[in-house]
């Protein structure tokens, strides 16, 4: 039998995402408060909701994907909480605070329901091509539910534990990509200045002890490796608006634990002033730009 999913929030990602489940069997109810967002996931062959509680009504399991941790509680426990079925099955798949993950999948369990939070890595491309990492917060018995789902719009589906580690995961591992962006941007300015050039640079030190995955997968000048979206001024990709948030959400998380993050906060400081410059829509590898 057909299982019917309920995705919430069909912006970039999440379209891409009800797309790809829609081309994996399931029967999927979609809605967004975009009228165009609506209209791209009718076409890929979903079912339109005319609200949130609308499309979660008679799902088997709902996939949110939005924009912050108030939309998310905002979402449970105004509008799917009372349309649920009975053993429904929740997915958050937005990145969160850890704090209000933890406090929506305790309030699901309270109703008798089960829930993940599962944050993904992999950007626009890879929703789209359905090969997202997903990072999967929550009980053994609710990830193995949560598993063939999450596997029709991803490569990887990886438990990190219980309830809300899906998100320290990723906040966690988006500091360091965003630490590690701006130090591969610093290199390749620096060595430029030099007299370096900067094919000859990447050729070196993409088989040597600096290489990351922000040089050889996701290199910040253009021309240079595999193409990214330097190769097309900076347009796509994960933008600066979203590593910024990712990143105070990591401050937010160490403050919380006290633990002690000074490249994660330079990032952030960095990032924040690309923001303010007004580059919040740009690739986040575009802080090259500034930094050269």
């Amino acid at each position: 039998m057909t299982q019917t999913i309920a995705i919430i929030g069909l912006g970039n990602m999440g379209g891409g995402m009800a797309a790809n489940l829609v081309k994996n069997g399931y029967a999927v109810r979609a809605f967004d408060l975009s009228e165009e967002a609506l209209s791209k996931a009718q076409a890929a062959g979903c079912t339109r909701a005319s609200s949130a509680a609308d499309a979660t009504t008679g799902a088997d399991a709902v996939v949110t994907m939005l924009p912050a941790g108030k939309h998310v509680e905002a979402v449970y426990t105004g509008e799917v909480f009372g349309a649920a079925k009975p053993g429904a099955l929740f997915l958050d798949c937005s990145t969160i605070d850890v704090v209000t993950a933890r406090r929506v999948i305790e309030a699901a369990q309270d109703q008798g329901f089960a829930m993940v939070d599962a944050p993904v890595s992999g950007g626009i491309a890879a929703a789209a091509g359905g090969t997202l990492t997903f990072m999967v917060g929550g009980t053994d018995a609710a990830f193995a539910r949560a598993q063939p789902i999450l596997s029709a719009m991803g490569k990887a589906v990886i438990h990190a534990g219980g309830a809300g580690n899906g998100q320290a995961a990723k906040i966690c591992n988006n500091m360091l990509l965003g630490a590690t962006m701006v130090a591969t941007c610093e290199a390749f300015a620096m060595a430029q200045k030099l007299g370096l050039d900067p094919q000859t640079f990447y050729d070196i030190s993409s088989v040597s002890s600096g290489q990351s995955w922000s040089m050889t997968s996701y290199c910040p000048l253009p021309g240079v490796g595999p193409a990214t979206p330097a190769d097309n001024d900076y347009q796509g990709g994960f933008a600066v608006a979203l590593m910024l948030k990712d990143l105070k959400l990591a401050t937010q998380a160490a403050q919380s634990v006290d633990a002690s993050v000074p490249m994660g906060n330079a990032a952030e400081a960095l990032y924040q002033a690309l923001a303010n410059a007004g580059q919040g829509g740009k690739d986040f590898s575009s802080i090259i730009k500034m930094l050269g």
